[in-house]
């Protein structure tokens, strides 16, 4: 038997410190590997540090609402037996993970081991590895294409469908993150980790001395650095390879610091059409402390409000409003509603919206975009990826639609519920948050009609939903009831003219006045 200290990882993406929220366990407690220790919140989300390997709790050294630096030692387990050699294991990688945030990102749930290549245990949260065993996948044979090659959920379904299809099982798997393919993204050196499927499933790497010792100092793994050539039928990697990589990993890291933190946008309110019950359920959830009570201002709720910030004093914000005659849309989307509650999704006008918002952002290019201001450039993104704003208790998440373009209405209704439903139980990771490139906000669900949301930063625009109401119109020359939904669109002044607003706005009105043709988009 051994007394092992458990250290609390990097579980936000390069934060330094997480405010211990919740234990899961007390002192005597067995644990397994991947049970769930205890909830950290950091300035971006609530997450799960999950046990490293299989013991008895011993001491729990920190309290609920401390707030421990990454790399303290917050529990000790004894462990026995087999276990000894997984909790050398954790205990290492723990430390390598306090010492130097530009090694290497811990997984989101803050999961710190070894990955394949290096003969270790992969980079996965328990989520992930519940998931493998479901499809019967092995994650050691799974190329990660989360940063520092973490294995995410979607490469495990991609190598659940490819499994038997693939001719040649070596060869780089291509899973989509972000709107690009984990390939893609190891080939532009954007993971920082993920190496080339030849450097992952090599056995060994030759290497001088010297050569080893400067991945050593670098904090990268020998074995996922590209090899240079071969020597005697074993990959040699070169000294210049190993700094080159090691500088990848660094720009990588920057990248997603930066991205992580842009995602965490304050200027919205809440995240899709509701019932009446769903919004009295966040009006009740929203009384919050009492009159007179001092409130932290801290964590998410801090990071939200230097992001708001940052945003509204950086892009010169402008706002154009609109009307549209929804009363075909309405009708359409009562009729598909029980169609959609058959196929077990719950369809709102939010899916609806995406669609029209996609084929206008087509149309209208800048405002899927954003600025360079590094290098003086306009960077017109190919992906469309949908932020939907939701409120939660800690303040206003934006969950993101990946690669919306692609999917189906009820396929878009599916997860944007999904990862709004995570998003207010505090469970979504900060990946389910980032690469956004346009946010829709819905103020209707509360009884809104105007506003004047405050764009999500670095992206050029936001679109803000008021209530649809009964409102008076004149058709065919009389005067009758339709359904009448507000829009309201803030763009950066910089990069979106009026005109450009007003027409994006126009074609938006256009495909929502007349629903059919969206099945043309």
């Amino acid at each position: 038997m051994a007394l092992k200290e458990f250290k609390l990882p990097d579980v936000g993406e390069g934060v330094a410190e997480g405010e211990l929220v919740t234990w899961h366990v007390a002192p005597g407690d067995e644990v397994t590997e991947d049970q769930v220790l205890a909830e950290v919140e950091t300035d971006k989300a609530l997450v799960d540090v999950p046990s490293p390997f299989n013991g008895t709790v011993e001491e729990l050294l920190a309290e609920e609402g401390e707030v421990v630096p990454v790399g303290n030692v917050i529990i000790t387990i004894r462990v026995g037996g087999d276990d000894e050699e997984a909790a050398e294991t954790a205990d290492a990688d723990a430390e390598e993970t306090a010492e130097s945030d530009d090694a290497q990102a811990s997984d989101d749930t803050g999961d710190a081991d070894d990955d394949a290549g290096s003969g270790g245990r992969v980079f996965a949260p328990p989520s992930v590895r519940r998931l493998a065993r479901e499809l019967g996948v092995s994650l050691d044979s799974v190329d990660g294409s989360g940063p520092s090659g973490r294995v995410t959920e979607g490469d495990v379904r991609a190598a659940a469908e490819d499994d038997g299809d693939d001719d040649d099982p070596s060869g780089p798997r291509t899973v989509q993150s972000n709107g690009k393919s984990a390939t893609a993204k190891r080939d532009e050196g954007a993971s920082g980790a993920s190496a080339s499927a030849e450097s992952a499933d090599r056995e060994q790497t030759l290497a001088a001395p010297a050569t080893r010792a400067l991945a050593k100092e670098e904090g990268v793994d020998l074995n996922a650095v590209p090899a240079t050539e071969m020597r005697d039928g074993e990959a040699f990697v070169s000294p210049e390879a190993v700094q080159e990589y090691a500088q990848a990993q660094r720009e990588a890291q920057a990248a997603d610091a930066e991205a992580v933190s842009a995602e965490a946008d304050a200027g919205t309110a809440t995240a899709e059409a509701t019932s009446e019950s769903e919004a009295a359920e966040r009006a009740e959830a929203e009384t919050g402390p009492g009159a007179g009570e001092r409130v932290p201002y801290k964590g998410v709720r801090k990071a939200i409000g230097d992001q708001m910030q940052r945003s509204k004093y950086t892009a010169p914000h402008v706002t154009h409003h609109d009307e549209v005659d929804v009363t075909e849309l309405v009708e359409l989307r009562e009729r598909l509603k029980p169609v959609a509650e058959e196929r077990g999704s719950r369809l709102t006008y939010m899916p609806f919206v995406m669609k029209a918002v996609i084929a206008a952002l087509k149309d209208f290019p800048y405002l899927n975009s954003q600025l360079d201001e590094e290098n003086e450039e306009i960077v017109l993104r190919d992906e469309y990826n949908i932020g939907v704003a939701a409120a939660t208790d800690a303040g206003l998440l934006v969950p993101v639609v990946h690669d919306a373009d692609r999917k189906g209405m009820l396929e878009l209704a599916d997860e944007m519920n999904e990862k709004v439903e995570k998003a207010r139980n505090r469970k979504i990771s900060p990946g389910e948050m980032r690469g956004g490139t346009f946010t829709i906000t819905n103020i209707g669900g509360i009884g809104g009609e105007y506003a004047t949301p405050i764009v999500n930063y670095p992206e050029v625009a936001i679109l803000a939903l008021g209530a649809i109401k009964d409102k008076p119109r004149v058709v065919d020359g009389e005067v009758v009831p339709r359904k009448v939904l507000t829009l309201s669109l803030s763009f950066d002044h910089r990069i979106v003219d009026g005109a450009q607003g007003a027409r994006f706005t126009n074609r938006v009105k256009e495909l929502l006045e007349d629903p059919k043709l969206l099945v043309l988009e």
